[in-house]
């Protein structure tokens, strides 16, 4: 049996990415998946390649009163949620100067605002034994360039894993940090082949270990978390980064 046999886990921003890669790894473990995003035609798109029990939800990781119908909907498909992966983000760097309160607001309710309301709407249907991974970013711990608004965001993000986890622990939900470093995906291909290309090797001599991660090594790290063997880890951060968080170059 897989480690996620039995249970049913919900992934914000599950189509591309991180995201993507982790809802293929809970179901190679047996889970039964639920995935969002903004975007019916690539929800539907990632649910064909992922090729197993996955329920595509249209929702707007950063439209706080759409998590309660987020949960609604659940509640009326699943008969329990076992995991909650708050993945979905708004990773908008700009310079100071180029900021104004719309994009700050925008950033701060995908990031931060709407995944408190989403873990609070779904507090019904939370097992007693249930994980919330929240992806945070190792850009709350060190600052780095138009990274600011960004790093705020994720490292109030992160906190919650405390604060949530003391909170809620008489529920039987366990809440922990995932901290990606500098990470392979699809994030700069708006920039076109040239750009991502030299702004990947621009992190990578920012990483101690010569290298940028892979998602899939991200989502290995979020069936640890997500599963009963990581039983007694609760309200911690577990940083998958290659070392930037902690090591000089």
């Amino acid at each position: 049996m897989g480690r996620l046999a039995g249970k049913h886990a919900l992934i914000t921003g599950g189509t591309s990415g991180i995201g993507f890669a982790t809802a293929r790894e809970f179901l190679a473990e047996g889970a039964t998946v639920a995935i969002t995003g903004r975007s019916r035609e690539r929800l539907d798109e990632a649910a064909r390649r992922l090729e197993g029990p996955v329920l595509p939800l249209v929702s707007d990781a950063g439209d706080v009163p759409a998590q309660a119908a987020l949960a609604a909907r659940l509640e009326a498909e699943w008969p329990k949620l076992d995991i909650l992966m708050s993945n979905a983000a708004d990773t908008t760097h700009l310079p100071i100067e180029e900021w104004t309160e719309e994009a700050f607001d925008r950033l701060v309710a995908t990031d931060l605002k709407a995944p408190f309301f989403l873990i609070k709407a779904l507090l019904p249907l939370f097992s007693q034994q249930s994980s919330v991974l929240l992806v945070g970013s190792v850009s709350a711990f060190v600052g780095h360039e138009q990274a600011t608004v960004y790093g705020a965001a994720k490292a109030g993000l992160l906190s919650y894993a405390r604060g949530l986890s003391h909170e809620l622990k008489d529920r039987g939900v366990r809440v922990n940090g995932l901290s990606p470093g500098p990470t392979v995906t699809d994030v700069f291909k708006p920039l076109g082949e040239e750009r991502a290309a030299a702004l990947q090797e621009e992190l990578r001599r920012t990483v101690p270990l010569h290298r940028l991660g892979s998602a899939t090594e991200l989502a290995k790290a979020a069936v640890y978390l997500a599963s009963d063997e990581s039983a007694y880890t609760v309200g911690t951060v577990l940083r998958v980064d290659g070392g930037v968080g902690e090591l000089a170059y």
